[in-house]
């Protein structure tokens, strides 16, 4: 069955395409025409704008669901609910822990992907257990270790290939050789939660690593005379800079330089969502950490350090156009297209082209989501 949406704009991957009808072909994205044929379906978004549904990379729960929950029923409560942060694809977003625990996180994983019924999950992502202590951010040290390709081996098997991408840290033993190995095998090595010098970056880079997590937190910062964990990410062409724009992790002065720096084609905006994210302000649990959420953040009881957000995409994307910093065609991609290519999902998701599943969001002019669609089906309107 063949229908059209009418809009005023439509954010495609390099072009903005002004008014117009988007065709949608059963479950997927047809072609932009200027003219439907007469006695078309048309669905009227006319004063409204259409962009790609959002990818998620580094969500770690939502909506009182946490990856480390280990239960297909937190897994299912993330998809459903992500649909109204405007998120049509994510990675469920595992943290550092024992091997036997994130063994378990690939096995629930594997068995419930492809029974969600709203966000797709496209992957898994491993924020540690390779990290170093100084940053570690809230993440257990009693479980950091050096990599270790026999454990990625049997995460892989476990995962059933879902293992997308795991983050290290660079002056951590034998992570070159790691990181090669990790690449042939397609999983993307992201670099955060690190005191690693500059060099130390750059060498990690050469090994094969391309992605930063979020970057500034939880890294060795900008000095002149050593530029540090900070430097590599401005400086390092081809890599791509995890950022979280709630307004808290990062100074928007900082988000500029940062922006100036990689260009939005290689910026990410992602969550670092936790399992309070889209409820109230109250106590809860990050890992195995206490956690209290008030005045839009989320913090570590014992030293009230930031502890993941509370951030949905959606915000994170209307935040950085409010703030100034880039056109809202830039702001789109870098939460849908650019995600997407950082991960090598981009294939699947990510961007309006023709055969793609039609996964979409509906924006008013002030970049606020008014509905949701899952291979051309509407899934969530704001009421």
């Amino acid at each position: 069955m063949t229908t059209y949406i009418k809009a005023n704009k439509f954010y495609y991957p390099y072009e903005t395409k002004l008014g117009g009808y988007l065709e949608l072909v059963d479950d997927s994205f047809g072609k932009w025409l200027s003219t439907v044929p007469e006695g078309a379906q048309v669905f009227d978004y006319s004063g409204y704008e259409i962009a790609p549904g959002l990818v998620d990379t580094h969500i770690h729960g939502f909506a009182g669901a946490d990856v480390m929950d280990n239960k297909e029923e937190s897994l299912a409560t993330m998809s459903r609910e992500l649909l109204s942060a405007g998120v049509t694809s994510f990675l469920p977003t595992g943290l550092t822990a024992s091997f036997e625990t994130l063994n378990k996180v690939c096995q629930t994983t594997a068995k419930f992907a492809g029974k969600e019924t709203g966000a797709r999950i496209q992957g898994l992502f491993f924020e540690g257990p390779y990290f170093t202590e100084k940053y570690k951010g809230a993440q257990n040290p009693s479980y950091m270790r050096n990599p270790s390709t026999s454990e990625l081996d049997q995460w892989l098997a476990s995962s059933k290939g879902l293992l997308k991408k795991i983050a290290l840290a660079p002056e951590r033993e034998g992570t070159a050789e790691f990181i090669s190995y990790a690449c042939k095998r397609g999983v993307v090595v992201a670099l955060g939660h690190s005191d690693a010098t500059y060099q130390e970056a750059v060498e990690a880079v050469e090994a094969g690593a391309s992605v930063w997590v979020h970057a500034y937190n939880g890294m060795r910062g900008l000095n002149h005379r050593e530029p540090g964990m900070v430097g590599a990410v401005y400086d390092i062409p081809n890599t791509y800079a995890e950022l979280i724009c709630d307004g808290y992790h990062v100074h928007t002065c900082a988000c500029d330089i940062l922006l100036h720096q990689k260009r939005p084609d290689h910026v990410v905006l992602v969550t670092d969502c936790m399992v309070a994210g889209g409820q109230p302000d109250g106590n809860y649990m990050l890992g195995e950490y206490p956690v209290t959420v008030e005045n839009g953040t989320a913090r570590l009881k014992s030293n009230g350090a930031l502890a993941g957000s509370i951030l949905q995409l959606k915000d994170g994307v209307k935040n950085i156009v409010d703030w100034g910093l880039v056109s809202k065609a830039n702001a789109i991609m870098m939460a849908s297209l650019i995600p997407a290519i950082s991960v090598g999902i981009d294939d699947v998701c990510g961007q309006i082209k023709e055969g793609h599943l039609a996964d979409f969001i509906v924006l008013d002019k002030e970049m606020n989501l008014r509905a949701t669609y899952l291979a051309g089906k509407k899934v969530y309107e704001c009421q």
